[in-house]
């Protein structure tokens, strides 16, 4: 089993660095690393390609593959720039880590690896997203997934991107729409989901240390957010339902409750009492 981790950037100096290194130090050795580069032009982010570009040549010459592979072109975007690296994966489950973003521990991948296994018990793999928790750098907390994925779960509180793997062949049969300029990998996990067969398999392990406050969580992006999440769960919900979830999250307060998952005042117990009640 292989792990391929997507690092896709453009002029991400130090966080690119931070963000690869987190992966190299997993004890876990069966991954690989493909960076695809927008034509970075800083100096700090041209070096390190330049630099992970010299370790691949280097692993290449003493071993069957490289664990690291760069691959620099011209992209219209993040999502535009995922499909691209998606055809260089040769691994089993891919990640994707945004730059700034890391493993929570070196033995991350060790343990989603014994999940897989535990999981799977030898058969075949079949179409399925293995998912964790993440950690809130910017709010200091912890923050589980939903266990499980329902029709609600879908409209409301899907897992971070950041701790999802997924099957590659989920991947490989259909890329992200690059039509959404903020929600395409909701749009894909719904996809996955309601369309393309997929199962969901929660794992209790903190996969990823979430930055946050990127390119999503503008003031901009954040009503440009909403527009698209209005559109994609048209496309894959009936009305009725919409209608009846949108009311839900009225009536529960929705706006206080996202006010203080973002807040690191309440952040901290806000988390621990979702995790008691999916528990």
């Amino acid at each position: 089993m292989t792990f391929s981790i997507i690092i896709v950037c453009l002029n991400a100096g130090d966080k690119l660095h931070e963000t690869v290194e987190s992966v190299r130090a997993q004890t876990e050795r069966d991954y690989e690393v493909i960076v695809k580069d927008g034509c970075s032009e800083d100096r700090v982010t041209r070096a390190y390609l330049d630099e992970y570009a010299r370790v691949a040549e280097c692993e290449e010459e003493h071993s069957p593959g490289s664990r690291i592979r760069v691959y620099r072109s011209a992209d219209t975007g993040i999502y535009d720039a995922m499909n691209q690296a998606v055809r260089y994966v040769r691994g089993d489950y891919v990640l994707f880590l945004n730059c700034g973003d890391r493993f929570y521990d070196a033995g991350v991948l060790e343990q989603v690896k014994d999940r897989i296994r535990q999981r799977e018990g030898g058969r075949t793999a079949g179409r399925r997203i293995y998912y964790g928790d993440v950690y809130e750098c910017r709010t200091g907390a912890l923050v589980q997934s939903n266990p499980v994925i329902d029709d609600f779960a879908c409209y409301r509180n899907l897992p971070c991107h950041q701790a999802c793997f997924y099957d590659a062949a989920l991947l490989r049969g259909r890329g992200f729409d690059t039509a959404y300029a903020v929600r395409a990998d909701y749009e894909h996990f719904l996809w996955c989901y309601y369309k393309g067969g997929a199962e969901t398999v929660y794992m209790p392990v903190t996969v990823a240390l979430y930055e946050g406050g990127g390119f999503s969580e503008t003031r901009a992006n954040e009503r440009k957010s909403k527009r698209e999440h209005r559109e994609i769960v048209s496309r894959y919900m009936p009305a009725r339902k919409v209608r009846r979830y949108r009311l839900t999250m009225l009536l529960t307060l929705a706006p206080l409750r996202t006010w203080m998952a973002r807040n690191p005042a309440t952040a901290g117990i806000y988390q621990t009492v979702k995790r008691k009640l999916y528990r």
